[in-house]
């Protein structure tokens, strides 16, 4: 089987990954998830690994972001919707899409480190990816204000320096 790894607007290629992210996280299963009610932002680039005839296999979001750090302003390369169809699992296609995140934000030479959100049983995958948790308070923009996020542990990768601990602010909706 042959893929292709695209890196697509965010907003004009949600129509390729939404079948994918109804397939892996449907209603029933983001009711039972740690971060059910939780509004997220909209990708602003997708990368996605797809196939002929099957579509897409594997997404990976990428969120572009001023935020800051202990007050500090910092640019952090956002990571989020990171998903596999489950019967294309195990064959390296999130490792794949996940260094093409990462390219793509050093290529671009702007975002001084990268940040996921990431539930306790995929901490394996990242950290053995160079990913380190952030020991610190997270906050972002919900609906009804801006609130300490914590429903999902929070990892950076750096791309110039990360901070892994301290106050983040997201300055924003999380991803």
């Amino acid at each position: 089987m042959s893929i292709e790894i695209d890196v697509l607007n965010g907003d004009t290629s949600w129509p390729m990954a939404k079948p994918l992210f109804d397939a892996v996280w449907p209603p029933e299963v983001v009711a039972k998830l740690p971060w059910a009610g939780i509004v997220f932002a909209h990708a602003e680039l997708r990368i996605l690994v797809q196939a002929e005839p099957e579509g897409a296999l594997c997404h990976v979001g990428i969120y572009r972001r001023e935020v800051t750090w202990n007050g500090r302003k910092m640019r952090a390369g956002g990571i989020g919707g990171v998903l596999t169809r489950e019967d294309f699992r195990r064959r390296g296609y999130a490792s794949i899409a996940l260094d093409a995140a990462i390219r793509t934000l050093r290529d671009e030479g702007s975002a001084d480190f990268a940040m996921l959100f990431c539930e306790p049983h995929n901490v394996p995958f990242y950290a053995g990816r160079g990913w380190k948790p952030f020991d610190g308070e997270i906050y972002c923009q919900q609906p009804e204000g801006r609130v300490r996020f914590t429903a999902i542990p929070p990892y950076l990768y750096s791309l110039k320096r990360a901070p892994l601990k301290g106050v983040i602010d997201l300055c924003g909706l999380p991803w």
